[in-house]
């Protein structure tokens, strides 16, 4: 089920009318959200829910049994069956494929010819996004950053809750659980928002990321016979940059808004990333849950900035090559998160070379636009599906391609980089503050009148309901 259909707009009537239905308890409407929650993902393969119950029922016990544990030795112990089971599931289900295919690569390097069964496992939606929300949960219970749930209930509907199930925010459980505590319902003013959040997120996702910038995309990116030349090369990649953004940045606007249209409130995700000036700004506006869990659970226990330079370097780099593998059973992801890292470390140097600096407005519009093109180079390697795909698009991108032939048309490309720039230029005004500050400034009048356009835009495009980009992850 997925926010761009007409299924889960009737699920989302029928579940809101059920949570502000006065006669159900709190406790009720709990248990309504989570059975909702759970037919919300058993839409997409019914077996799959046994995933969600074991990764649930497990680290449920795990964080209990660490409390009452009286020896560190136990309480290590319980943290590691939770980390085994959720990274077991996750490695099995996304991973084991990948793994066989370069055993067998490997093998066949010195002579062994090795032909093992073909390994069909289907990915199950969502589960790179709740399982790394789910091991938050027992890690700072471990490391004592937090006390386990009160509620088993409570902790269920954490794990399962529909909006951020399958592709975020990737919500902490102090975040979300004390939320389930007290009776929450929506306000006048916060359906008001919420809605008005969902219309943004499905105009990104269905008008602006599939109706303009997908086409664009797919001429290049998925054209085997033609060579592009350096205009395509660019246009195409620039227009990823802005579908994977409406897109994704879609999804997480729909999810905030659909959740505090049931009266809770979820992080922001993204906080116009195309405006960073910097590759560690980027990072702190792109994906922002997933960028913060890298941090908290693996960049810091790496050693983060405290052990050197070179330690630095290296936990930044190792975090940014797990997180590129994070996102797909690919070796072109781990290049995309590699190349991150290479620039998050060159660009460390350059902050300890040039301490003191401080750029002025031009200089800070010109940083902006190269670490906006730089950021593009790395989307390269994350929309193409093999090596020799991304190669031919760097060598047009560089106007070295041979005997180049034109493969988008003039109108299409007008419209994609218009949009591209109109997300530059609107990320890059607006670095500095937030949505909601911009929503609250703007006319009530001026507010309404967008989101009528924008839902009639929604309603008119004739897409086809595809799934979100990140529901492969």
């Amino acid at each position: 089920m997925i926010f761009n259909s007409l299924t889960f707009l009737v699920f989302f009537a029928f579940v809101l009318a059920l949570h502000t239905a006065p006669f159900f308890s709190w406790h009720q409407k709990k248990i309504n959200l989570l059975l909702a929650s759970y037919i919300f993902y058993a839409a997409w393969n019914p077996p799959f829910v046994a995933l969600l119950w074991i990764s649930t029922v497990v680290d449920w016990w795990a964080a209990q049994w660490m409390v009452r544990a009286r020896r560190e030795r136990t309480r290590k112990i319980w943290m590691l069956t939770s980390v085994i089971v959720n990274l077991g599931m996750l490695g099995y289900f996304k991973y084991g494929g990948f793994l066989l295919d370069n055993f067998v690569s490997m093998a066949g390097s010195i002579g062994i010819i090795y032909q093992p069964p073909k390994w069909d496992i289907v990915l199950p939606v969502g589960i790179s996004f709740y399982t790394f929300a789910t091991l938050s949960y027992t890690l700072d219970v471990y490391l004592r950053r937090s006390k386990p749930a009160g509620s088993f209930l409570n902790y269920a509907l954490f794990v399962t809750f529909f909006p951020h199930l399958v592709a975020g925010p990737i919500m902490r459980p102090t975040e979300l659980v004390p939320q389930f505590e007290e009776p929450r319902k929506a306000k006048a003013n916060q359906m008001f928002f919420g809605f008005a959040l969902l219309t943004l997120g499905l105009f990104q996702k269905v008008v602006l990321a599939d109706g303009f910038l997908a086409p664009v995309v797919e001429k290049v990116y998925d054209q085997h016979d033609k060579v592009p030349g350096m205009l395509d090369s660019w246009a195409a990649t620039l227009a990823f940059a802005g579908q994977i953004f409406c897109d994704f940045a879609g999804y997480s606007t729909s999810a905030i808004g659909v959740a505090l249209c049931l009266g809770f409130a979820m992080p922001d995700n993204f906080r116009f990333p195309y405006g960073a000036v910097g590759f560690s700004d980027f990072w702190r506006r792109w994906h922002i849950t997933l960028s913060s869990w890298l941090r908290d659970y693996l960049y810091i226990p790496l050693g983060g900035n405290r052990h050197g330079p070179a330690r630095t370097y290296a936990a930044l780099m190792g975090t940014m090559l797990l997180g590129g593998l994070w996102h797909g059973a690919n070796w072109t992801f781990v290049v995309w998160g590699g190349l991150h890292g290479l620039y998050l470390s060159v660009e460390r140097w350059l902050r300890a070379r040039f301490k003191g600096f401080t750029p002025g407005r031009a200089t800070m519009v010109g940083l902006a636009l190269l670490t906006f093109l730089l950021i593009n180079v790395t989307w390269v390697f994350f929309r193409a599906k093999t090596f020799a795909g991304a190669g031919v698009i760097l060598t047009g991108m560089a106007g070295m391609a041979e005997k180049p032939e034109p493969l988008i048309a003039g109108g299409p490309m007008i419209v994609a980089l218009a949009i591209v720039t109109a997300i530059f230029g609107t990320h890059l005004a607006m670095r500095n503050t937030t949505l909601e500050a911009v929503i609250e400034r703007t006319p009530v009048l001026v507010v309404a009148s967008a989101w009528t356009l924008m839902a009639f835009a929604v309603l008119i495009e004739q897409g086809q309901g595809n799934a979100f980009i990140y529901f492969a992850f």
